[in-house]
């Protein structure tokens, strides 16, 4: 952004003596209006920057449920502090694209769907304070990763990182969500997420319809879209395999019966229910069906899926571009989120769109969770 007749000056300069200090920096700027110092301060306080008096944060009431006032402040998804009665209190639950009410003295932040009138709201960006992290100085593999998006990073290493930091995920208690796409069944890589759950690996799965529906048609018919998985061929009349799968688990009255009844007995979604981990499937406007456990309120689904927020610390999305956007957006910044899909455009898109801790895999779906439960397994990758 342009602040015309905008300056400043260096006050004072405090370098870090060593690589875990910070350092520190005291600057006066000035602009040509108050209008335009104003949005000269928002721009700083975005980059961290705290004004050296500080006061305490502006609320106003919400006019009315998912009505916001004109000026509240849109959140990021990086560490945000906010200034109650002299306090810097931390927010809960950090999410980018949302508002920050004010209750009982403890803000947190809030969905615009999710907003009820009189609700004290935030306005503009006095008291608060954004914490971006630090760039280390240590280089690591991780950190290498999040560098430029490209298909010919050493694949094999930088899984083998993945699978370190997955099971250090593990032990601090968090859980791993995979938001999977269709291509995981497409491509026969069904099996090693199946096994992943299966293993205590993966405690948790976000998706859509699609994903659970082309699962059960494996297990039901062994096809994908039809075409046979054993081989790679169509085979006749396939094209209607995957409305005869839905239909058949429609009739029995969702998946959690085909289960029981022991029509359903094996596959992502049967070691996902069996595992009792969460499992929180959204639909789509061109889902076939869809399945029962599908939530087609897309708000509600965004509802459930933030429950689990705060126990997730590491996101692993896997071909499916839309979904892991929608995930990703939900995610504070302090979540280890890998993005993998053929394209990479579309692993590029998730940063884009605001989850810039997002680090990119340019591979297919098999390949990636095949490699990824060798390196869990201590197994060396195929030749």
């Amino acid at each position: 952004m342009d602040f015309d007749g905008a300056s400043y000056s260096i006050d004072e300069v405090l370098p870090g003596a060593h690589v875990d200090e910070e350092s520190y920096a005291r600057l006066t700027v000035e602009a040509a209006s108050a209008a335009d110092l104003e949005r000269l301060l928002d721009n700083l306080r975005e980059a961290g920057a705290v004004p050296v008096v500080d006061a305490d944060a502006v609320t106003q009431p919400a006019p009315g449920d998912g009505v916001l006032p004109e000026d509240f402040y849109a959140t990021t998804n990086y560490v945000t502090e906010v200034r109650i009665g002299g306090v810097w209190r931390r927010v809960e639950n950090p999410e980018m694209d949302c508002a920050i009410v004010i209750d009982a003295a403890l803000p947190r932040t809030v969905a615009p769907s999710d907003v009820r009138g009189g609700d004290a709201i935030v306005v503009g960006h006095t008291g608060v304070k954004v914490d971006r992290p630090q760039r280390s100085r240590r280089r690591a593999v991780f950190e290498f990763m999040s560098s430029t998006v490209s298909s010919e990073k050493p694949k094999e290493q930088l899984i083998v990182e993945v699978a370190r930091e997955l099971r250090r995920t593990l032990q601090d208690g968090k859980r791993v969500v995979v938001v999977g796409g269709p291509a995981i069944v497409h491509t026969g890589a069904a099996r090693y997420l199946a096994e992943l759950i299966r293993e205590g690996y993966v405690n948790a799965l976000f998706a859509g319809n699609a994903l659970a529906l082309h699962d059960i048609e494996a297990q039901l018919f062994g096809t994908s879209l039809g075409v046979r998985l054993s081989d790679a061929f169509p085979v006749e009349e396939g094209h209607s395999h995957h409305l005869r799968a839905v239909n058949r688990i429609r009739a029995l009255g969702g998946i959690k019966n085909a289960m029981l009844q022991g029509i359903l007995r094996g596959g992502i979604m049967y070691e996902a229910y069996k595992a009792d981990i969460p499992v929180v499937l959204a639909g789509s406007i061109r889902d076939d069906g869809p399945l029962p456990e599908v939530i087609t309120d897309v708000i509600e689904a965004q509802r459930a899926m933030r429950e689990w927020v705060p126990q997730i610390g590491m996101a692993i999305m896997v071909c499916t571009l839309l979904h892991s956007i929608a995930v990703g957006n939900l995610l504070p910044a302090s979540c280890k989120t890998i993005c993998v899909d053929i394209n990479p455009a579309s692993v590029t898109k998730l940063t884009d769109r605001g989850s810039t801790q997002t680090i990119g895999l340019v591979m297919d779906a098999a390949g990636f969770l095949r490699e990824l439960r060798q390196a869990l397994h201590g197994e060396a990758p195929a030749p």
